[in-house]
């Protein structure tokens, strides 16, 4: 998206004003994200009014393996993007439909595997986290349904993905609204039985969302038949759906480094979850339902810190690193701004808005506002890290940031909670979402301040000057993590084998 000018009609973030454009090219990352998150919180509303605090709970802690699930894929979905967008860059139509076919084929394959396994070892996850035995039930029946779900899941993100690697940023967003409008009208139907369907209770709740997917995942497949897109194989290519293996190669380890950020989160979270569970299902479900608000409070932030990345990619691109540090002055401004305001409202406005959430005269009320006034104020800490890590992420330096998050995580946040659990209870755990954020923001902002990373060997895409809009701040990578022209070259070399 944006205006005529840039690459391919998106847009130059080497010229004009930075903080306008920084806004401008937000806006769509974050309305993204919003949508994705109104699922989460249309299943906490109905889950929690309808069926109450264990259902909530139960939601809360199947949910956390879901986000887990779908933080490992993404680093390899965002890989997926990267080539497509190169190949589609350097106008090789060839290699870019080889890349969709053994992505396509490897996104089978991994959907179905996850799937099948997590229906499996579901009890055995649930218990691993202590779920509440008032939840655990709950928690299975709704986690089973998820991991049904788990192959168009994961399929519809990849494909999604992959319209962003063409370019086109706003069909992925159309797609993501129509998901979103039959998930929030499915959940009360199927959840209370409503009409002709039938009572699922929490079951509902994910069946909702595997319909919702599914549907969708059809019609945008669909669409992209229709409209002739590279991204789908006609019968003559279905050949290429044999993996090749330079592509998966490149695929599973040019992604692992943005996938296992995602999932030192994940497990970071799980991990505080089962924290929380040792409190009882009225803490849990409390902490179920301020995680919500979390999910907003964050979510502008880091679309700042896509665009920052965006931009401080092509700024390095075209050697204006004076640019580049005004960019980041200026999203750390940003992120600060667009972070307290949220903070402040919730603050304001606790306990009406965690009504959303719980009911009036719910136990976990107090409970959860109290949880905001220690976690709350820590996310502008996170949102200011956030853009120092995208900008040096622009440069390939891919390594300090993940390293950052893990000394935080798991080197502070965690030991932090638990060494002071026998002093301080609970609030040792909420107390150290701060802590971990202000660690992260130390050591991400030292890195930028003192780090090499402007040193570093100049990064490129191939060919940078003509490098589609994603529509997610793409980063810039160096060759060491992109496919190399010899890896191009043996790939391009491989016939497509038609059926």
């Amino acid at each position: 998206m944006g205006g005529p000018g840039g690459p391919r009609g998106g847009p130059d973030l080497t010229t004009g004003p930075i903080g306008r454009t920084l806004i401008t090219f937000a806006l769509p990352v974050l309305g993204s994200s919003i949508l994705q998150s109104l699922n989460g919180t249309a299943n906490a509303f109905w889950v929690s009014h309808q069926l109450g605090e264990a259902a909530l709970t139960a939601t809360s802690n199947a949910n956390q393996i879901l986000f887990l699930m779908l933080g490992a894929v993404f680093g390899v979905s965002m890989a997926a993007n990267i080539m497509i967008g190169q190949a589609i860059g350097a106008a090789d139509q060839t290699l870019a439909k080889k890349v969709v076919g053994s992505c396509t084929a490897f996104f089978i394959v991994l959907s179905l595997a996850v799937g099948v396994a997590g229906y499996l070892l579901t009890p055995h996850i649930l218990d691993g986290m202590r779920t509440p035995p008032d939840a655990r039930a709950d928690a299975i029946a709704y986690l089973r349904v998820i991991f049904a779900a788990m192959p168009f899941m994961y399929f519809f993100s990849f494909v999604m993905m992959a319209m962003r690697g063409t370019g086109d940023s706003r069909t992925p967003f159309y797609f993501s609204l129509l998901a979103v409008a039959m998930d929030v009208v499915l959940n009360p139907v199927l959840i209370m039985g409503i009409g002709p369907f039938p009572r699922l209770g929490i079951a509902g709740s994910a069946a909702s969302t595997l319909i919702s997917q599914t549907i969708t995942l059809v019609a945008m497949v669909a669409h992209l038949y229709r409209t002739r897109s590279i991204l789908v194989l006609r019968p003559a290519e279905f050949g290429l759906l044999i993996p090749q293996l330079q592509i998966i190669k490149a695929l599973v380890l040019k992604g692992l480094p943005m996938g296992f950020q995602m999932i030192v989160i994940s497990l970071a979270a799980v991990t505080m979850m089962s924290l929380v569970n040792q409190y009882g299902v009225h803490t849990s479900a409390a902490y179920g339902a301020a995680a919500q608000l979390w999910t907003y409070v964050q979510m502008p932030a880091m679309a700042v810190g896509a665009a920052v990345s965006s931009m401080a990619a092509q700024n390095v691109g075209a050697g204006r690193l004076d640019r580049v540090d005004r960019v980041a002055r200026i999203g750390v401004l940003f992120a600060f701004l667009m972070t307290a305001g949220p903070v402040l409202v919730i603050y304001v406005a606790d306990p009406w808005v965690l009504r959303i959430f719980l009911p009036a005269t719910s136990p976990s009320l107090p409970i959860a506002v109290h949880i905001n006034s220690y976690v709350l104020w820590g996310f502008i800490f996170f949102g200011m890290a956030f853009i120092f890590s995208g900008v040096v992420r622009a440069t390939g330096a891919v390594w300090p940031p993940l390293l950052a998050m893990v000394i935080s995580l798991w080197a502070v946040r965690i030991p932090f909670a638990n060494l002071l659990i026998p002093r301080m209870g609970a609030d040792a755990v909420w107390l150290s979402f701060p802590v971990g954020s202000l660690t992260t923001l130390v050591l991400a902002g030292g890195y930028y301040r003192w780090g090499n990373w402007r040193e570093g060997r100049m990064l490129q895409t191939r060919p940078s000057s003509d490098a589609p809009d994603t529509g997610l701040g793409q980063p810039m990578i160096e060759e060491s993590e992109a496919i190399t022209n010899a890896e191009e070259a043996e790939i391009r070399a491989q016939p497509a084998k038609a059926t």
